[in-house]
């Protein structure tokens, strides 16, 4: 039995030993999978059993990969790729042994290559599988697949930008590139990755796509979504995300109180667009932001005296009194009281009632104080007589007709030596020679003028002597305005007067003659705030002009100065409320008057472009615009600016929107220069209306085959609020343009600004992006950069001698109403002169008024013309005798059909 067991265990060890044999023979020299065994006789023991199988694997670029097998009890392991042995040579194995159960362990490696993988083209992947021998039979691993990793460039879908309200839903759609593994996604937000796990309000997990359920202003930014495997790592284009708010109305505030004292007025009440404020790009609110209505104050009554009491009997003091109230009538609804005393007391004994000694001591005293002042006024008046005695100047006398320079000629014979009008009487004049002059006259004070003309304009001053004395200068040290702002103009003036002006910016101030004191010098400065401004306008209100600020402030003028201010409004009194503001010592805004408002302090005149403005103290000012209606029009220049960039291919064009201000535009100019950047047409100007509507800007009709610009970008939408509450800050959109060539030096488009529903302006561009072909055009239409102070005489217009005789003409009353009114009214001056009627010299401040308004055309046409309507011009002098003058040969033309 025995013999028999073992003889049968033999052949069974014999056949195994024959089949391994045989099978590996087939593994070193045949790669046919077919002719190898799928097993091999069993024998007693453990069938394999694997520790560690192969696993799916990538081939990133072109790096092979591992596969790695381990059984246990393993005589051999090999490996089968897609069906087929692999061979052995390709095998690395390794062999160890279990201290616990002493069985033998056995683990193989082979590599897997790009080239084998690419080589394959069946039904399904790549894929190899391990097999592992033990006596008692085979096992098998399971199958790893090997594919080639790779990650496509393009997003199959891009995240889109959008402008949702606030609490909306934002939805971001991203589809990653094609790759093998699958790309995995993750959001940024700013560059930051975005958690969903930590923020309830997003969920990333919904098919790669960015949810957000409710949107906050937070939410606002730049998403990206980033796609990444083995690889490599991808990035979408960046998708901005605007949650804007909608503005709303707040609360109207209480009724203000009538603004007329007495009679019919209206009142007003407000509300401003901060319920919510309108945030990033919302809609502004739409109606009107002021409501008006009409309204009726009782008139004021002044109170008035009724008759005096009788008087009372006489006192022990000498003394009786009589007494009367303010009731005839009362003051009522704010009227004012009764001027004067409610009680008189006198003596009732005729003076002869003395108290004590120290009375009649003081009636002595007062007497001697008495007669020494009457001593001191005669010795005066004498003295004065006799300083006019020794004057040696005589009267100077001027000719009407040179208010009319330009359109006369003169032609006049000089007077003979000793004549009384000459300046200097002690010349000897050429007697033989005859002079003439044609042409334009510059208008010089006549008093520096040799020959003087024979005839006279106004009589009343045909016995002026003028007196010129040498007197000494005394220069008050003022402090001057803070060094941060940048424009600033600064001169030392004196009792002349003169003109300082802000260059390019349309501010001047105008320092009539005589309104700084004798021998006295001031140092005056003007300037202009380009820091922020400290005045904040209320709900729609604007600043319609620079803040100004000239001084210094702790002195006084004597005769009115002009502040000339430029400002943006279309004048329309239906449709603006403008008001002059002035700021405090504190720091503090107030009100000095309504251009419309009928007062004596001050006065505005308010031209199309400017106004001009009266005072008597200086200080910091500014001009607010109130709007009442929808058609209130605010005055926009358009301008546009260009330089190449620093890719040599790239032009950059500039849309400036800015106030029609020179000022606002000399800012522009100044920050364009520091850029190169050029201008490239002649701004124009554009009607800006108060409707709530946005403004839109866009660039045209570029060349398609010679330039082109990035899509969606050649138009661009400014909102209401931006444009009308710019606050004297220029609006500024960018536009790129892309040439294709470099040979390409001339650029052809059209820029077009238009407020939706609204006025609309096209520039024309036509210019050659080479500096060197480009034509210049001229940013200032009147530039004063050269004469930025002008002193005495030269800063006015109308000579000093002829304004004198025209004040002493028109400031005398007349019968026939050829007064300083009349004047007033041919210089286009008819409201509120009631404030010209509290002047010294109405004439004089007439004509201050007028120098301001014509500081760069000097219209002396339009005056003469309006002195000849009036009727006041007079062609001969009655006091000047045929003995003082020879033979006058005084000829004038008239050209111009006047």
């Amino acid at each position: 039995m025995g013999g028999g067991a073992a003889g049968r265990r033999c052949p069974e060890r014999l056949a195994l030993v024959l089949g391994l044999c045989s099978w590996a023979a087939a593994l070193r020299g045949n790669d046919n999978s077919e002719a190898l065994p799928e097993s091999i006789p069993s024998a007693p023991g453990t069938l394999p059993h694997f520790m560690e199988e192969p696993d799916d694997a990538y081939i990133i670029k072109s790096n092979p990969i591992v596969l790695r097998c381990k059984a246990m009890p393993a005589m051999q392991i090999f490996f089968k790729c897609n069906g087929e042995w692999v061979h052995q040579n390709e095998h690395v194995s390794e062999e160890s042994m279990d201290e616990t159960t002493g069985l033998k362990i056995r683990e193989v490696f082979i590599n897997v290559t790009r080239q084998q993988v690419e080589d394959f083209h069946g039904p399904e992947d790549y894929w190899c599988q391990c097999v592992a021998w033990s006596h008692l039979g085979t096992s098998k691993s399971r199958k790893a697949s090997v594919r080639i990793a790779y990650l496509r460039k393009n997003f199959e879908q891009d995240p889109q930008g959008k402008e949702v309200p606030i609490e909306g839903m934002i939805v971001l759609h991203c589809r990653p590139p094609e790759g093998v593994p699958a790309a995995e996604v993750e959001w940024l937000k700013n560059e930051e990755p975005i958690d969903s796990n930590l923020d309830e309000n997003i969920d990333t997990r919904a098919d790669h796509n960015l949810i957000i359920r409710q949107a906050r202003l937070s939410d606002s930014g730049n998403y990206t979504c980033m796609a990444a495997n083995i690889v490599a790592k991808r990035r979408s284009m960046s998708a901005t995300v605007v949650v804007y708010v909608n503005g709303g109305w707040s609360s109207w505030t209480e009724w203000s109180n009538c603004n007329a004292r007495c009679g019919r007025g209206w009142q007003k009440r407000s509300r401003t667009c901060t319920n919510p404020a309108p945030l990033n790009g919302g809609a502004f609110c739409e109606g009107m932001s002021v409501q008006k209505i009409t309204c009726t104050s009782l008139c004021p009554v002044d109170g008035n005296w009724e008759v005096w009491s009788e008087w009372s009997v006489c006192s022990p003091e000498c003394e009786h009194l009589r007494v009367r109230e303010c009731i005839a009538p009362p003051p009522r609804n704010g009227g004012k009281y009764c001027e004067g005393l409610s009680q008189e007391s006198e003596n009732c004994t005729e003076g002869l009632c003395i108290q004590d000694i120290e009375n009649a001591s003081d009636i002595a005293l007062y007497s001697g104080l008495g007669a020494a002042v009457i001593a001191v006024a005669v010795l005066v008046v004498g003295v004065t007589l006799y300083r006019r005695s020794q004057s040696e100047y005589g009267v100077d006398v001027i000719d009407s007709s040179a208010l009319t320079g330009g359109f006369q000629t003169f032609n006049f014979k000089t007077v003979r030596q000793g004549n009384s009008l000459l300046l200097n009487s002690s010349m000897q004049p050429d007697l033989t020679v005859s002079r003439t002059y044609s042409g334009p006259i510059c208008l010089q004070d006549p008093m520096d003028k040799e020959l003087m003309t024979e005839s006279s304009l106004f009589n009343p001053l045909s016995d002026i002597k003028v007196k010129a004395r040498n007197k000494a200068t005394y220069i008050q040290n003022l402090s001057s305005i803070s060094t941060q702002s940048e424009l600033k103009t600064t001169a030392i003036f004196g009792h002349l007067g003169g003109r300082l002006v802000v260059p390019n910016t349309g501010v001047s101030l105008l320092i009539p003659h005589g309104a700084i004191p004798e021998e006295s010098s001031w140092e005056i400065y003007l300037a202009i705030n380009q820091r922020e401004s400290s005045l904040q306008p209320e709900g729609t209100d604007v600043l319609l002009g620079p803040e100004v600020t000239c001084g210094p402030s702790d002195v006084s003028v004597s005769t009115p100065f002009a502040l000339t201010i430029p400002h943006c409004a279309e004048v329309n009194s239906e449709h603006w409320s403008i008001h002059l503001k002035k700021r405090t010592q504190q720091g503090k805004w107030e009100e000095v008057m309504s251009v419309e408002e009928e007062t004596t302090s001050c006065y505005c005149l308010l031209d199309p472009y400017a106004c001009h403005i009266l005072l008597n103290s200086f200080g910091t000012y500014a001009l607010i615009g109130e709007p009442i209606s929808d058609c209130a029009v605010r005055q926009l220049k358009v301008a546009v600016f260009g330089c190449l960039s620093c890719n040599s291919l790239d032009y950059n064009l500039r849309v400036y929107c800015m106030d029609n201000t020179p000022c606002s535009f000399q800012e522009v100019v100044l920050d364009e220069r520091l850029q190169g950047g050029q201008l490239l047409e002649e701004p124009k100007l554009l009607h800006f209306k108060g409707n709530t509507f946005s403004l839109q800007i866009s660039v045209l009709d570029i060349p398609p085959f010679l330039w082109r610009i990035k899509p969606f970008t050649a138009c661009q939408e400014v909102p209401f609020s931006r444009v009308w509450c710019s606050n004297q800050k220029p609006l500024h959109c960018a536009f790129s343009l892309e040439r294709y060539t470099p040979a390409t030096t001339q650029l052809s488009c059209k820029i077009c600004v238009r407020q939706v529903k609204g006025h609309e302006q096209i520039l024309q561009i036509q210019t050659s992006i080479l500096e060197s072909e480009r034509e210049s055009i001229t940013f200032f239409a009147h530039d004063d950069s050269n004469f930025p102070a002008q002193m005495g005489a030269k800063a006015f217009k109308i000579p000093y001698s002829i304004r004198q005789r025209i004040c002493a003409t028109f400031d005398t009353p007349n019968a026939k109403g050829k007064d300083w009114q009349m004047l007033a009214q041919k210089n286009s001056i008819s409201r509120n002169l009631s404030y010209f009627a509290t002047q010294s010299s109405p004439s004089a401040v007439i004509l201050d008024l007028w120098e301001a308004r014509h500081q760069h055309d000097g219209d002396l046409d339009s005056l003469a013309c309006a002195l000849e309507e009036i009727g006041r011009t007079h062609s001969k002098i009655s006091d000047i005798t045929e003995t003082e003058i020879e033979e006058p040969d005084f000829n004038y033309s008239r050209q111009n059909g006047l």
